[in-house]
C-alpha cells in the first residue's frame, strides 16, 4: 500500500492499447499514429496488447490480466465507448490521447473513470513520457534523454519546446508530462506522484490556471519539501486563469482590494509554498540548465571569477539588481590566490585575471572560491581574447566540477572562437551561458528555493501565543451586522473589532451633530480629529472628509458644518451616520503604515503590509503573506517592502518599535483565521514609533461564508493544529504529551527511528535501513494537516546536571499517522512506539487518538498492513476493533480495517 496511487499510470507494468485499426494507417487519427509508432519500437519493456472498441480478440484475456494502463488514440466519437471498455477490463489508470474535447463531453469522460476507478489523464492532453523505462506514450516527439528533471505542463505546445531544447542542451528527464485542459488527473495529483518519484530530483512546471488552490498548495508543498521546484505561470495580468475572468470578482470596497493583484496573491503562495517562480522561458530554460548540474547553492552569495573588468562589472550589477550578493575570499586566501595568478589581476569583489588570465590562473581561483565558506556559487566569465586558450580553460571546469562542491557556473562569451569549449562544458554538465546577466539570473532562481524553504517550514497555529482574543464577542458583532444585512462595518465597529484581538486602536465616538461632537471632543482632550461615517463612502480622503489636529470647541463645530457641507456637495447619494471623534494618535514622530486583508476567490484569504497614508495606491509599496503567520513570517513581511527602510533612525527619530507592529500583524493572522466571514479590511495608518503602534482608522467589508469558523477551510495553508494536544500517564505513572508532529521535530523523529532495535524498524519501514534518508525524513514531517495527520508522544526526561540542578530534555517516543488515499473516504494508518516503552499503554492511546481525529475529518475507514509475524500488532489490531484479513496482493501481509 506504500506504492503511488498514480505508478499505474505513470509506472504501468503492462498497457492496453485503443489505437484504431492498424491494418489501415490511413484510418488513424494523426495522434494514433504518432502513439504507435512510438510502441511499435519495443523499447519499453512491459506488455503491449492492442485491442479494439468492438471488443475483438483478447477480452478475457485482458480482464484476467486487469493491464495496468489504457492508453486510447481514438476520434472523439469513439473515446466514450473505448474507456467505458478500459474500466469494464479493470485497467487501473487510463490516458486519452486528444485535442478538442468539450467541456460536456470531458465531463463525461470524468464520470466513466470514476464509476470505474480509473485515474484518468485527459482528455485534451498530448500525454506523457518516462525516459527511464523506455516509455513514450505521447504525441510529443521522440522519447528524451534519460535525467533527473521532471515536466509538468498545462500547455503541449510548451512540452514539445522544452523537450527540443532539451535535445539540443542535454538535460534528461525523468518524467514529461502533458496535462493540457479538462484533464481528470490534475497538476496537484501529478506534483503529488513526482514528490515520490525516487527518479525526480527537480520538477519544472508550466502552469495555466488551478481550480483548487488548497489541493494545489497541499501538493506543491509536499513536492517542494523534497526538491526543488521551479513554476513558469501564463497570464500573469489576467487573473489565476488565463482567458477568463476571475470568478466572483467583486468591486473592492477597500485599499486592500484595490492594489492587491491576483499575480501578486499567487507570487506569495508559491514563495510560501517554498517553490520558486520565474517570469520567462528565457529564465524557465536557465533555471533548468543549472538545476541538472550536480550541486544546488545553499546561500545567494555568487562570485564571479573573470578575464576581463567589463563583464564582471556587468555580472555584479546584475547581482545586486536581483538581490544576489557578490561572494568574496578572505584576506589570507586573496593574499596566497594573489601569488598564483598574474600580477595584473585584481582581487576585491570581484576576481580580474585580466587578459593575461590562464588555464592555471583559472583553476586556481576556481579552487579557492570552491573552499571559501563566504561563497554559496561561482560564476566563470570567458572573453575570447587573442592569445587565449577557451578550449583549455574549459577542460579546466569540466576536471574541477567533481570536486567543487557548489553550482559552478560558465559564462563563455562570443561564438565562433567558444564553439569548441562550449561543447566541452557542455559534456561535463557544467550550465552555460552566454551573457553575464543571463548567468546571473539563472543562480538567482535556482538559489531562491534554498531561501525559499525557510518559508515552507513555518507551520503556525491560528492563534498566536498572545493573549486569547476575544473571539465569541467578535463573532456575536460580526452575526449581529450580517444580520441587518449590512457588509461594511462603521469605523467603530471596526475598532470594535479589532480590540476584541487586543490591537491598540484610537479611541472613538461617533456624534450625529455639531453639538454632540463638541461635548466628545472636549471628554476626549484636544487635540482630536473628526472623520465622516458612511458606509457608502470607501475612501474618506477622497471628499475630504477628515479634518486633523482641532484644538478647540470652536475648531470642533467650523470642523462639522465644513465637512458636512463638502460631503452632501460631493457626495449627496451616501447615507451619513454622523461624524467620528478620536484624539490624534499622539505620535508625532510616527511612520504611516498600511495592513490589510483581501480575500482571493482561489487563495483565500491574504494579508498585505506596506506604506500607508492617503497616497498608498500611488507608492504601491506592499508585500503579501498567506495567514496563518508567527514571529518568522510577520518579521520577514515587514523586511520585504521599501519603506522597511523608515522603521529604523530617521532624520531625528527614533527607531520605532518593530515588535508591536510584528504583534499586529499576528493578531490579523488571528482574525483572518477565526473569521472566515471576513473578505476585505484596511487599517490605515497604524502609526508606530518608538513606544510602540496604534491604529488610527479602519473599514472592514463582511460576507457570508460557507466555512465554519474553527475549520479553517476558507485558508490556502492549513495551520499547525494546537487545540490536538493533551496529557496522558503510562502505566508506571509517569506522563506524556500527544501532539501533531511539527516540521522542527526531524531531528527527534530521526533519533527515535536509530534507536530502534532491528526487528522494530523492520516491522514498520519492511526494510533493514538503520536511518531515515532525507528524502523520507522531510516527507514525514513537513506534513499537510488537510489530507494527513501525524501525532506524536513526546516525553520529557529530567537529567541531574554535575553543577546541580536539572536540564529538561524532550523526546519522541512514538509516532501514529494517517494518510487519506485517494478515493477522499477512507485513509492508511501507520503506528511506530520506542522500544523501551513498549507495553505501557502508548500504542493503543497513539492509535485512539488518529482514530478520532479521522473521525472528526469525515473519513468512513482506516486501514493498514501489518506483516504477518507482527504477532504484537496483530493484536493491538484486534483489541482496537479492527478485521484482520488477507490481503491478496502479498500474502506476507495483512490488511487491518476499521470502519470510522
Amino acid at each position: 500500500m506504500n506504492k503511488h496511487y498514480l505508478s499505474s499510470l505513470f509506472a504501468p507494468r503492462s498497457i492496453v492499447v485503443f489505437g484504431g485499426d492498424r491494418e489501415h494507417p490511413e484510418k488513424l487519427t494523426p495522434m494514433s499514429r504518432v502513439l504507435l509508432q512510438h510502441l511499435a519500437s519495443k523499447e519499453y519493456q512491459g506488455s503491449v496488447t492492442y485491442l479494439d472498441i468492438a471488443m475483438k480478440g483478447t477480452l478475457g484475456d485482458l480482464a484476467a490480466s486487469r493491464a495496468d494502463l489504457a492508453i486510447i488514440a481514438l476520434p472523439i466519437e469513439q473515446l466514450a465507448a473505448a474507456l467505458e471498455v478500459a474500466g469494464r477490463i479493470q485497467c487501473r489508470a487510463a490516458l486519452i490521447l486528444s485535442i478538442g474535447v468539450d467541456a460536456s463531453l470531458a465531463k463525461k469522460l470524468h464520470a466513466i473513470a470514476k464509476e470505474h476507478g480509473l485515474y484518468l489523464l485527459g482528455p485534451n492532453s498530448l500525454g506523457f513520457q518516462c525516459p527511464k523505462s523506455l516509455l513514450n506514450a505521447s504525441a510529443l516527439g521522440k522519447l528524451a534523454q534519460p535525467g533527473a528533471l521532471a515536466v509538468v505542463s498545462q500547455s503541449g505546445a510548451i512540452t514539445t519546446s522544452i523537450l527540443d531544447w532539451a535535445g539540443k542542451n542535454g538535460v534528461g528527464f525523468s518524467a514529461v508530462v502533458s496535462l493540457g485542459v479538462n484533464t481528470a488527473v490534475d497538476l496537484a495529483q501529478v506534483l503529488d506522484y513526482l514528490a515520490d518519484d525516487a527518479n525526480t530530483q527537480t520538477i519544472v512546471v508550466y502552469m495555466e490556471g488551478i481550480k483548487n488552490a488548497r489541493r494545489f498548495m497541499s501538493s506543491l508543498r509536499a513536492a517542494a519539501n523534497s526538491k526543488p521546484v521551479i513554476v513558469l505561470k501564463a497570464g500573469r495580468n489576467a487573473g489565476h486563469q488565463v482567458g477568463h475572468q476571475a470568478e466572483g470578482a467583486k468591486a473592492a470596497l477597500t485599499h486592500s482590494g484595490n492594489i492587491v493583484g491576483s499575480d501578486a496573491i499567487f507570487d506569495a503562495a508559491l514563495q510560501r509554498a517554498g517553490a520558486v517562480r520565474v517570469h520567462s522561458m528565457v529564465q524557465l530554460f536557465a533555471a533548468a540548465k543549472c538545476l541538472s548540474a550536480r550541486y544546488l547553492p545553499m546561500g545567494r552569495r555568487l562570485a564571479v571569477i573573470s578575464n576581463g573588468g567589463g563583464p564582471a562589472v556587468l555580472a555584479a550589477d546584475h547581482v545586486n539588481e536581483v538581490g544576489l550578493a557578490l561572494g568574496q575570499l578572505t584576506a589570507d586566501v586573496q593574499s596566497e590566490l594573489s601569488k598564483k595568478i598574474s600580477p595584473f589581476a585584481v582581487i576585491d569583489e570581484l576576481i580580474d585575471l585580466s587578459q593575461d588570465g590562464s588555464a592555471e590562473h583559472y583553476r586556481a581561483a576556481v579552487t579557492a572560491c570552491a573552499h571559501s565558506l563566504g561563497i554559496d556559487g561561482i560564476l566563470v566569465i570567458l572573453s575570447p581574447i587573442a592569445g587565449v586558450d577557451t578550449g583549455a580553460i574549459a577542460q579546466v571546469l569540466a576536471d574541477l566540477q567533481a570536486t567543487v562542491g557548489k553550482p559552478l557556473i560558465s559564462c563563455w562569451m562570443g561564438d565562433e572562437k567558444v564553439t569548441a569549449a562550449r561543447t566541452i562544458l557542455f559534456k561535463a554538465g557544467i550550465p552555460s551561458f552566454r551573457t553575464p546577466e543571463a548567468a546571473v539570473d539563472a543562480f538567482n532562481h535556482v538559489s531562491l528555493f534554498h531561501r525559499n524553504q525557510q518559508l515552507l517550514r513555518q507551520v503556525p497555529p491560528p492563534l498566536s501565543q498572545l493573549a486569547k482574543p476575544d473571539l465569541e464577542g467578535a463573532r456575536i458583532l460580526i452575526e449581529s451586522v450580517l444580520a441587518e444585512r449590512r457588509k461594511v462595518l462603521t469605523e467603530m465597529e471596526s475598532k470594535a473589532l479589532l480590540s476584541a484581538f487586543h490591537i491598540p486602536v484610537t479611541k472613538t465616538i461617533l456624534a450625529r451633530s455639531a453639538t454632540e461632537a463638541m461635548l466628545v471632543a472636549n471628554q476626549l482632550s484636544y487635540p482630536v480629529a473628526l472623520k465622516v461615517d458612511s458606509a457608502d463612502i470607501a475612501h474618506k480622503s477622497d471628499v475630504q472628509g477628515v479634518v486633523l489636529n482641532i484644538a478647540s470647541a470652536a475648531g470642533v463645530r467650523d470642523g462639522w458644518q465644513d465637512m458636512m457641507a463638502r460631503v452632501a456637495q460631493l457626495r449627496p447619494d451616501a447615507k451619513i451616520n454622523g461624524v467620528t471623534v478620536q484624539n490624534m494618535s499622539g505620535k508625532p514622530f510616527g511612520r504611516e503604515l498600511f495592513i490589510g486583508i483581501t480575500t482571493d476567490e482561489l487563495f483565500g484569504p491574504v494579508i498585505s503590509f506596506g506604506v500607508g497614508g492617503v497616497m498608498i495606491e500611488l507608492l504601491a509599496d506592499r508585500a503579501l503573506e498567506l495567514p496563518p503567520l508567527n514571529q518568522f513570517l510577520a518579521h520577514r513581511l515587514i523586511d520585504r517592502v521599501r519603506s522597511a527602510n523608515l522603521l529604523g533612525a530617521w532624520r531625528g527619530a527614533a527607531p520605532v518599535d518593530r515588535e508591536a507592529l510584528e504583534q499586529i500583524l499576528l493578531r490579523v493572522s488571528e482574525m483572518a483565521c477565526a473569521l472566515p466571514q471576513l473578505r476585505e479590511m484596511d487599517i490605515n495608518p497604524v502609526i508606530v514609533d518608538a513606544d510602540g503602534a496604534l491604529v488610527v482608522d479602519a473599514r472592514i467589508v463582511l460576507e457570508q461564508s460557507p466555512a465554519e469558523p474553527g475549520n479553517y477551510e476558507h485558508l490556502a495553508i492549513s495551520p499547525y493544529p494546537s487545540d490536538k494536544e493533551m496529557e496522558w500517564p503510562l502505566r508506571d505513572g509517569r506522563k506524556y504529551t500527544v501532539r501533531p508532529l511539527h516540521p522542527h521535530d526531524a531531528e527527534m523523529l530521526q533519533t527515535l527511528v536509530r534507536n530502534l532495535s532491528p526487528e522494530s524498524r523492520y516491522f514498520r519501514f519492511v526494510s533493514s535501513m538503520r536511518e531515515l534518508s532525507d528524502r523520507m525524513l522531510a516527507k514525514f514531517t513537513l506534513i499537510d494537516y488537510d489530507r494527513e495527520m501525524a501525532l506524536v508522544a513526546i516525553y520529557r526526561e529530567r537529567v541531574l546536571l554535575e553543577e546541580g540542578g536539572f536540564n529538561e530534555t524532550e523526546k519522541i517516543i512514538g509516532v501514529s499517522r494517517y494518510v487519506t488515499n485517494p478515493d477522499k473516504s477512507t485513509c492508511e494508518f501507520s503506528l511506530l512506539v520506542a522500544d523501551d516503552f513498549a507495553g505501557q499503554g502508548l500504542g493503543s492511546r497513539l492509535m485512539l487518538s488518529i482514530i478520532d481525529v479521522a473521525r472528526s475529518r469525515g473519513l468512513a475507514y482506516i486501514e493498514g498492513l501489518v506483516l504477518n509475524n507482527n504477532h504484537n500488532m496483530i493484536k493491538l489490531m484486534r483489541s482496537l476493533g479492527f478485521e484482520v484479513k488477507k490481503y491478496e496482493e502479498d500474502p506476507d501481509f495483512r490488511l487491518c480495517v476499521k470502519a470510522l
